[in-house]
């Protein structure tokens, strides 16, 4: 553990956003923080990501990482550009390499016991799950953790209000990843109070989870 994941583990839920327009990114910001989530993952699905992260960084009252992070060269602009974390949807050995020579913290994706092992192979503690649902939820996280009980996992894809609560129960789960309340379209229409009152919700929903770490 480390300054970031210790950060990421006090907020539980870290949004996972696509933005298509940079622009949009202050305003973003200012409705995570109105909703008490000081953090978010600006993924590499749209051309806006790096300028977005460029100006999210930029502010003291966030924690900024780079998400599907799926070449060095990604990794190194995002982190140039000023984000603190990087998390892959797989676990691409150049990238985990390059961010562990470079103590930049990484998630990288695992479902398997095999990814699993190889993240240990790297010495990282803390992977993303990915994608959760589609890989069988919560009940296959807690089958393929069972050996590996100096792992913790950043479940994402499919968690939402319904689910997150199962999760975070979970004494393996380091918080969860969602983009429930930063859909691209909220973003993208303006619509800024409604991405504050979901993540509000969020946090209210995520505060009723005990930390057992």
């Amino acid at each position: 553990m480390n300054d970031v994941t210790a950060k990421i583990r006090e907020m539980r839920i870290v949004p996972v956003v696509a933005i298509e327009n940079a622009d949009d990114a202050n305003s973003l910001g200012d409705a995570l923080i109105l909703g008490g989530l000081p953090g978010a993952e600006i993924t590499f699905r749209t051309d806006a990501a790096l300028n977005a992260i460029t100006i999210l960084a930029k502010r003291t009252d966030l924690l900024v990482g780079a998400g599907t992070v799926l070449k060095v060269d990604q990794a190194k602009a995002a982190v140039e550009h000023g984000a603190k974390y990087i998390v892959s949807p797989g676990i691409n050995p150049r990238v985990v390499d390059y961010c562990v020579k470079n103590n930049i913290p990484i998630m990288p994706g695992v479902c398997t016991p095999t990814d699993i092992e190889t993240a240990l192979d790297f010495g990282l503690d803390i992977v993303k799950f990915f994608p959760a649902e589609a890989f069988g939820g919560l009940k296959t996280l807690q089958a393929i953790s069972a050996p590996y009980k100096m792992m913790y996992f950043l479940p994402t894809g499919g968690i939402n209000q319904k689910n997150l609560l199962d999760y975070l129960a979970f004494s393996k789960v380091w918080a969860c990843g969602g983009s429930w309340m930063v859909k691209s379209d909220l973003i993208a229409s303006g619509r800024f109070d409604e991405i504050t009152r979901l993540t509000r919700e969020a946090v209210e929903l995520a505060a009723q989870a005990k930390l057992s770490r």
